[in-house]
């Protein structure tokens, strides 16, 4: 019931003589329970529907978003925003787009047990019962909601994506308080398709773990030592690297300046390509084709055809995120990274599914061959400047190595480094790829869309812990 507004909204377009227009129509059915300290806190379910209406005119980008569904309305909204943009064009920044194939698909992603079909109060006890497994942390939060995303979208160019994308969610915030020393854990879950991701995660076995690894931290963990050594981390670790230190600098928009006073700047810029940023077997990619990833999609927000990014190759810098606006500046092709968020949100250029591609180690290959080190299974905390550099990482669950084995446990070591010092003093890579979950956040006002954060374990030599 919906499309024919969205149609009537490019039709609109045509008639004001735009060089470019596109509408982007969303429906999203949400559901949610959150569960504090044992406690039902809340549920709701939720429908949501509008339009996100976009336009070149005179080589200046306008934008308006739309949840009323009548004629006139959608015709007032965009005449209010043509003339706005008729008006400030003399100021506004000049704005080509790149050309790109016209497509016309639709597709889906499917739910095996549809989230609508699970009785509440199934769900409310699947969260009591992983409540209960870690009732002794002083704080407990426990978060399962689900998205059903539908998209119809059209452009004055020709283009038509009609997608329909369920995603499952699952977070949690442990607080844990032992021998007057505390640590927290928070962390999700999230997977494209139906409940039975829920099911796979393995809720309650999962906090169990969890809680155990934190108390057992609290009780038994000492200082890492002071010397410089060698540092394994594993794929939790190694997916934020990833993410904040690879995918984060390596958009466009950023290169360009774009971001700068929003979600930060990068220290790429556009003559790198080619330049060496790490040791030679390090490759990451960035790929939303990813069946039942967290940033699953097969077309971005702008109708351009995703496929997999390769960010660094054989430890050189490869390509950078692009949406058709950062492609055309830098004479290049789209590579399918624009996301928004919701109708309502202008779409930028966004990381989806981000990892270093797995070696040939086992993880236990990778510890054997160190005399005095660090093992940093997963961390607790994060920190990285506004352009990508400098940045730390807190362990949770570490412990020592010593003559290649696994010793006791070590009290939140922190590593810190820059980005090229990182990628550079990796000599090893593991063959055990994990995909984490993120909600990454970027832009103004503030976006924030489901992503991978992946990798299998590495090691990392000569460093210093704090």
């Amino acid at each position: 019931m919906y499309e024919e507004y969205a149609d009537f909204a490019l039709k609109f377009l045509k008639k004001n003589n735009v060089q470019y227009g596109e509408v982007r129509l969303e429906e999203h059915e949400e559901e949610g329970l959150i569960l504090k300290n044992g406690i039902v806190e809340a549920s709701g379910f939720d429908h949501t529907v509008g339009i996100g209406i976009r336009f070149l005119l005179n080589n200046s980008l306008g934008f308006v978003s739309i949840n009323r569904f009548e004629k006139d309305s959608i015709k007032e909204n965009i005449m209010k925003a043509v003339r706005l943009v008729r008006k400030g064009n003399r100021l506004s920044e000049k704005v080509r787009l790149s050309e790109e194939p016209i497509h016309k698909k639709r597709y889906k992603a499917l739910q095996k047990i549809k989230f609508k079909d699970v009785d509440l109060r199934d769900k409310i006890q699947l969260l009591q019962e992983t409540d209960s497994n870690a009732k002794k942390a002083i704080g407990r939060y426990l978060s399962l909601s689900s998205d059903v995303a539908k998209k119809y979208f059209l452009t004055t160019e020709g283009a038509g994506i009609i997608s329909e994308v369920p995603r499952a969610n699952f977070t949690y915030f442990l607080t844990l308080n032992l021998n007057e020393k505390s640590a927290q854990k928070y962390w999700q879950f999230c997977n494209s398709g139906g409940y039975e991701h829920v099911k796979k995660w393995n809720l309650p076995k999962l906090i169990l773990d969890e809680y155990k690894s934190i108390e057992k931290n609290l009780k038994y963990a000492k200082k890492p030592p002071k010397e410089n050594i060698d540092v394994v981390v594993g794929p939790e670790v190694t997916g934020i690297m990833v993410h904040e230190s690879v995918g984060h600098p390596f958009e466009a928009d950023r290169i360009s300046g774009r971001e700068a006073a929003q979600a930060g700047e990068s220290f790429i810029n556009k003559g790198m390509i080619g330049n060496f940023l790490g040791n030679e077997i390090v490759n990451i990619v960035d790929d939303p084709t990813l069946e039942n990833s967290a940033g699953y999609y097969l077309y971005d927000d702008e109708g351009v055809k995703a496929r997999r990014r390769f960010l660094i190759k054989n430890g050189r810098i490869n390509e950078f995120l692009h949406n058709r606006e950062t492609a055309a500046e830098m004479n290049v092709k789209s590579n399918g990274a624009a996301r928004a968020e919701d109708f309502d949100k202008e779409a930028i250029v966004r990381m989806a599914n981000t990892f270093l591609i797995p070696g040939d180690y086992s993880e236990d290959e990778l510890i054997e061959g160190i005399k005095l080190g660090v093992y940093i299974r997963d961390f607790t905390e994060w920190n990285i400047d506004d352009k990508r550099f400098q940045q730390k990482y807190v362990g949770s669950d570490a412990f020592l190595i010593k003559n290649g084995k696994i010793k006791s446990p070590v009290l939140k070591p922190v590593l810190e480094l820059t980005t090229p010092t990182l990628w550079k003093s990796i000599d090893a890579i593991g063959k055990n790829l994990e995909y984490h979950t993120g909600t990454c956040g970027k832009g103004e006002p503030m976006q924030g869309v489901p992503a991978f954060l992946g990798g299998p374990s590495i090691r990392i030599k000569n460093v210093k812990l704090g």
